[in-house]
Order: C-alpha cells, then sequence, then structure tokens
C-alpha cells in the first residue's frame, strides 16, 4: 500500500481579487512546488460539507475527514472540551468560546479583542471567570486554550442540560444541528439565548448561558488586565461570546476501523486535537506554525517525512491561510500561502518518494478576503503522485479545479478516494 500524505490549508479558498489581476490569492500567490505537483496530478473542487452551507471549522473538518457530520457531529462545544482535555459528560453543556470587546451597551467592537491576547493574559482572565462567575445549581469549568479561544463546560446540580440552545455569538448559527457561519452586514450585537426546542432542559441550559454570559461581562469589565490593556490602547477583552453547544459526545469509528489506515495528525487548534482524538489518530507535537514560519514549518516537513514512515497516512492542518482571510488582507493570505509553498512543501518533497505517495491538498472550507468569513464557496483540491495521471488543468487554484478531472466532490469523499488510490 502506498502512503497518504493529506494536506489542509486552512481557510485556503476564495474569490478573485480585483487588486490581484482578478485572481484568488492561491491563483496569485508564487508557489512553485504545489504547482509542480499540479502539472503532475489532478484538480477539482470540494464543497466540503453541502450546497450553500458556510461551514464551520468543526463540521468541515469532520466531513473532509470522511465522516458525515449530519450523522457524527454533536456540536463543536464537545470536541473543544475533548481538545482542551476538560471533564465531559452526558448531559453536560460545553461551548466553544471567543473573549471579545464590547463597547457601549451590548454592541460588539471586536469579535476577537485585538487579536493580540497573550497566554498569561487569557489564563488570568479565565482564573476570573472560574473564581467569580457563580451559577445558581450549577457547576462552571472554564478553560482558556489559544490566543481569544476558550471552552466553557456547565453541568447542572438538578439533571441533564440540552444544547438546543441558540448562540450568543451572532456572527454563528445553526443549520440542523449544524454551526454556520451567518452573512454579516452592519453593527453586531451579543444576542441572548434561547432555546431552539420546547424542552426544559433546554429552557435551563439557555437561562445558564445568558446568566453567564451578563455576570462574565461584569467579571471581566472590571479586570485590571483590561485596564492595562486600554491605558496600553489594546481592546479590552471584556465579553464572552459562546457558540455551537453540545451536550454529549458524538460516538465515531477510529480512523483505522473506517478506513483501514493509521493516521499521524499534525494539528494546532483545540477543536483540532479534539477530533483527531476523537477519530483515534497518534498526534505528532510540533511548535505553533504562525510565528516563524520561515523556521517552523521545516520542523514541520521533516516531522511529516519521518511520521509517513511509521504509518500509513498522515493528516496535517496549517491555520496559515485563515486568519488573514478573515482580516480581508488579500497581500497577507497570498504571502502565507507562499510561505507554506516554499517552508513546507519545498521542504518536504524532496523527502518522500512521490512513486510510492499519495499527495492531497484541500481545504475544509473557503475563507474569502472580501467576505472575511467563511462561505459556502467550494474549495480546491489536488492529488499527486502515487501513480495519478495529470489532467493537465494547469496550476493549483480555483479555476483550474473547475475544470479539473477530479470534477467536484463532496468532502466525505475525499477520503476513500486517497484511500482507494493508495491501494489499501
Amino acid at each position: 500500500m502506498k502512503k497518504i500524505l493529506y494536506v489542509i490549508l486552512d481557510g485556503l479558498g476564495d474569490r478573485p481579487v480585483a487588486e490581484l489581476g482578478n485572481r484568488t490569492p492561491l491563483e496569485a500567490a508564487r508557489a512553485p512546488h504545489m504547482d509542480r505537483l499540479a502539472a503532475q496530478g489532478r484538480q477539482g473542487l470540494v464543497q466540503t460539507v453541502g450546497e450553500g452551507i458556510a461551514p464551520e471549522s468543526d463540521v468541515a473538518v469532520m466531513a473532509i475527514l470522511g465522516y458525515d457530520p449530519h450523522r457524527y457531529h454533536t456540536g463543536r462545544g464537545p470536541i473543544e472540551a475533548v481538545g482542551a482535555v476538560v471533564s465531559l459528560h452526558d448531559g453536560d453543556l460545553a461551548l466553544r468560546g471567543n473573549f471579545a470587546t464590547l463597547g457601549e451597551g451590548w454592541r460588539i467592537v471586536d469579535r476577537r479583542a485585538g487579536r493580540d491576547l497573550t497566554a498569561e493574559e487569557i489564563q488570568a482572565f479565565a482564573d476570573a471567570v472560574n473564581r467569580d462567575v457563580m451559577l445558581a445549581g450549577a457547576h462552571l469549568e472554564m478553560r482558556a486554550t489559544i490566543g481569544h479561544r476558550c471552552v466553557v463546560v456547565i453541568s447542572a446540580e438538578d439533571g441533564a442540560l440540552s444544547a438546543d440552545i441558540t448562540n450568543t455569538d451572532p456572527a454563528y448559527g445553526r443549520l440542523g444541528g449544524l454551526g454556520v457561519a451567518k452573512a454579516i452586514s452592519g453593527p453586531l450585537e451579543v444576542e441572548e439565548s434561547r432555546p431552539i426546542k420546547e424542552d426544559p432542559r433546554a429552557d435551563r441550559a439557555a437561562d445558564l448561558v445568558n446568566a453567564f454570559t451578563r455576570q462574565c461581562r461584569d467579571v471581566l469589565e472590571h479586570h485590571p488586565l483590561n485596564a492595562q490593556r486600554r491605558a496600553q490602547g489594546k481592546m479590552p477583552a471584556n465579553i464572552i461570546l459562546l457558540r455551537d453547544a453540545g451536550d454529549h459526545l458524538p460516538p465515531v469509528p477510529s480512523m483505522r476501523d473506517a478506513f483501514g489506515v493509521d493516521f499521524a495528525c499534525f494539528v494546532e487548534m483545540p477543536v483540532e486535537r479534539g477530533i483527531a482524538r476523537l477519530l483515534g489518530m497518534s498526534m505528532v507535537e510540533v511548535p505553533p506554525s504562525g510565528r516563524d514560519p520561515a523556521r517552523v514549518y521545516p520542523q514541520w516537513a521533516a516531522k511529516a517525512a519521518d511520521a509517513l514512515k511509521k504509518h500509513g497516512g498522515v493528516y496535517l492542518h496549517l491555520k496559515g491561510p485563515d486568519e488573514p482571510g478573515h482580516d480581508g488582507d488579500f497581500q497577507g493570505k497570498t504571502q502565507s500561502i507562499e510561505w507554506i509553498d516554499a517552508h513546507f512543501f519545498g521542504e518536504v518533497l524532496p523527502k518522500i518518494d512521490l512513486r510510492e505517495t499519495v499527495v492531497a491538498i484541500t481545504a475544509d472550507h473557503a475563507t474569502p478576503c472580501v467576505l472575511k468569513g467563511h462561505s459556502a464557496d467550494p474549495v480546491p483540491l489536488l492529488i499527486s503522485g502515487g501513480g495519478v495521471e495529470p489532467d493537465g488543468a494547469g496550476p493549483f487554484g480555483e479555476q483550474a479545479g473547475a475544470k479539473g478531472a477530479l470534477g467536484k466532490m463532496r468532502g466525505v469523499d475525499v477520503i476513500p478516494l486517497l484511500v482507494r488510490l493508495a491501494g489499501a
């Protein structure tokens, strides 16, 4: 059996940008290594979750790893809790949280509090919330994770809670139980959580989430570190926005049981680490990729090549393109793709035998710079190596994918295709 190198470039997909000559950031990027793979392979497009669905990362990652989120997904909150190693029992309410900045009233100034929170700051904020927020008849555990991100788990003393509630984060909604990005226009305000179904457990869950939100604002608004941040001209982290509640973990088969391949994985974010644990993948610990890509990506490449010797497949999730997409920074997104090409693919490809390795590159979702958020656009897919015949679609990109021989695929069908090509 051939090896599988499966690389997800977070938020890679985009739309043509006038300033880039009506090309997407991927099409405008100088990416000779990925383009060489494209010249030797085949391209297509992937609708990661479904037509018209702008998925959140957890839903999209489950899909591109071959697991139908309509069947296996139980909310991002529980997955984040697993990734952050927070204890969770059936009937507990787990939610993903963002430290954010509020202005007057409940108006949101920035959903990520300037995206410059330090690990020490978010830990101090989490300690204050765990100490000072008191929920009647319930236990609270909040865990700060990375950057502006956190996990909140609420356990009621009088019985189970239901995750059938709406978000307080107005940028995301729920569609059939799946977390989806909303089309945003105009100013945002914190939303009140409401039960989606007539269920006393959902009523209780929504009441607890709203009580948490009100108390959390009081605790954080007057925190000394926020006074320091204001004095330094930084945005205070004076609210936590909650979304994607879940009340139990999904029962899922491992990647080995489902597809017959033992996968190692390289992941950074809590949600990705949670998915890796749930799916039984071996996690390879690597330094954060965003700080110094010229130094860090070669380390990822060396470890990936080594992991391929020990495992049937390696799954890598590189965060790079997503954040500049959220910022509307098409130049930054283009540069991020160029860094990945030069410092990851430029380093890993000489270390592997492409005749015996199927290499796939795609994205979990599109993050168009014009939208500054996730969209329902299909994302480009490239499969090369392992004897794959070239289709001549052109350099790696969205337009080439639209005319490539792979056609338009569903996210859940990518891994089964890679496994077949590898000869499992």
